[in-house]
């Protein structure tokens, strides 16, 4: 049974989401504060699956928790707050947490979240697809040197963002991937894509995979309500 704990101040929300998540079918303990939640933490006989932790609390407030305690072996972090700038969303994700979550939120939404997370975390871990270089549409892209050449054999310089994203796209070719997914799977400590920005690096990818094309296919496919295709084929070496 998967393991959750709500860290909150607010007595009213741990509740309704306690009682909730239970009647989800998963194991639900509660706290109040950083410092309950710590004691929590060293003392439960069954690991947590994931943390819920309000952002707001009196003492240690959620985003200094998140920095602290965010690792690969700790609980998946999932932050709830009354701030719910793109902003504010952004530096949640930045100090570690996996997912941010405006308040007030409905109850399903967040257990889609937490599924989501889940699903992630549990995933196991594929082995990197062979080869170190993928070739598309006359295209070459270094995933070692993280270098993109172009038919012409044109150095393309691509910042840090527009490389995650092009990998991701290569690592998926001829997937729809939305905007939720490409952040997720782009998403690291040097990515610059994230929310909104992620539209801004699609067209300056874009603009830089078709200044020195020789062809007129579209590589990058906008699919309207769904995301974005990465249509040619990608052959690794």
């Amino acid at each position: 049974m998967t393991h959750i704990l709500i860290v909150d101040d607010d007595p009213g929300i741990r509740q309704v989401i306690s009682e909730f998540l239970v009647a989800q079918g998963f194991s639900v303990e509660t706290a109040e504060d950083g410092i309950a939640m710590d004691r929590a933490l060293a003392s439960t006989p069954v690991p947590f699956d994931l943390v819920v932790l309000d952002q707001m609390m009196p003492g240690e407030d959620g985003l200094s928790i998140a920095r602290r305690i965010a690792s690969p072996e700790a609980p998946a972090i999932i932050i709830l707050s009354a701030m719910g700038e793109a902003t504010d969303r952004i530096v949640g994700l930045e100090v570690g947490a996996d997912d941010y979550l405006a308040k007030p939120c409905n109850p399903r939404e967040l257990l889609a979240r937490i599924r989501a997370v889940l699903r992630r975390r549990q995933e196991p871990h594929r082995a990197e697809p062979s080869g170190l270089v993928a070739e598309f549409a006359g295209w070459s892209l270094d995933l070692v040197r993280r270098e993109l050449r172009s038919p012409d054999a044109v150095l393309i310089n691509l910042s840090d963002g527009e490389f995650g994203l092009l990998r991701v796209f290569v690592d998926h070719p001829k997937s729809v991937l939305s905007r939720e997914q490409l952040l997720d799977l782009a998403r690291g400590r040097d990515s610059e894509s994230y929310d909104r920005a992620i539209d801004v690096q699609i067209s300056r990818l874009r603009r830089k995979l078709e200044s020195t094309s020789q062809q007129h296919d579209e590589l990058i496919r906008t699919i309207r309500n769904e995301g974005y295709q990465f249509t040619p084929t990608v052959v690794r070496r």
